[in-house]
């Protein structure tokens, strides 16, 4: 039987077992008093396959690596309910779509405009000769608006796979909605962002507002450099096209 997978564009792996024992029992994956990792099960459409979790996207994605090394992403929440010996009996394949990353796009909607009807032909009689508006002369001839080139498209950032220390600074501190959760995500949006190296302008990019940063008790303006690995992800609601994920070594510049 043929399974829906989502492969992760990049993910974070885990560096040790310690850091994925960290983050199971974040997770509440496992208990607060383990000390080893264990093996999951993946559960789908009545098969049943054992998996290992290797790193996230993000901290509302897991990754996980099934039996045949194929990779897949998925909500912990879900892939927590999938370790009960109950998990199945009902119907749950709606559950896990609705638990799939955002960035998971129907393939009917790259469709949807294909669908539009022609629009219809519609021709007006001629008029006569005598009504037919007379030839602009050469020198009266409309000349082209300027200022009405079309825009190129800036190129796309490459951006780099592994950690680089980087420079950014507040702009706002806002919520987003979580989908698995009663409560919203805070996130820090930030602008001026760059690569040091190599020296590569980023413009505005966002982070999860998480302990860590809070210790810092930033506030709007505040210009930080860190260490962390920046990936393609929009925010949600908002015009953001980049995320900075697991920013470490950070210091607060004086103003």
């Amino acid at each position: 039987m043929q399974l829906f997978l989502i492969e992760p564009a990049a993910y974070t792996a885990f560096n040790d077992e310690a850091a994925l024992i960290e983050q199971c029992k974040e997770w509440n994956l496992l208990s607060e008093k383990a000390s080893k990792a264990k093996t999951f099960f993946y559960k789908r459409n009545g098969l049943i396959l054992a998996c290992r979790l290797i790193g996230y996207v993000d901290k509302m994605t897991a990754v996980i690596e099934l039996e045949d090394k194929r990779l897949h992403c998925i909500h912990p929440s879900y892939l927590k309910e999938m370790q009960a010996s109950t998990y199945g009996q009902k119907s749950s394949v709606g559950a896990e779509d609705a638990a799939e990353p955002e960035n998971a796009v129907p393939a009917v909607a790259a469709t949807e405009t294909s669908l539009e009807p022609p629009a219809k032909e519609t021709r007006e009689p001629e008029a006569p000769e005598a009504m037919k508006p007379q030839a602009e002369e050469p020198e009266t001839a409309k000349q082209p608006t300027k200022g009405k080139t079309k825009k190129e498209k800036a190129p796309k950032l490459q951006l780099p796979e592994e950690k680089v220390k980087m420079t950014a600074t507040v702009k706002q501190f806002t919520t987003v909605p979580n989908n698995f959760s009663e409560s919203d995500d805070e996130v820090i949006i930030y602008e001026a962002v760059s690569i040091a190296e190599p020296a590569t302008e980023i413009g505005e990019a966002w982070s999860s507002n998480s302990a860590t940063m809070k210790k810092l008790e930033l506030d709007i303006g505040d210009t930080i450099t860190f260490e962390a690995k920046i990936i393609a992800k929009k925010l949600t609601r908002h015009p953001v096209p980049y995320k900075i994920n697991n920013p470490s070594k950070i210091q607060k510049q004086e103003s």
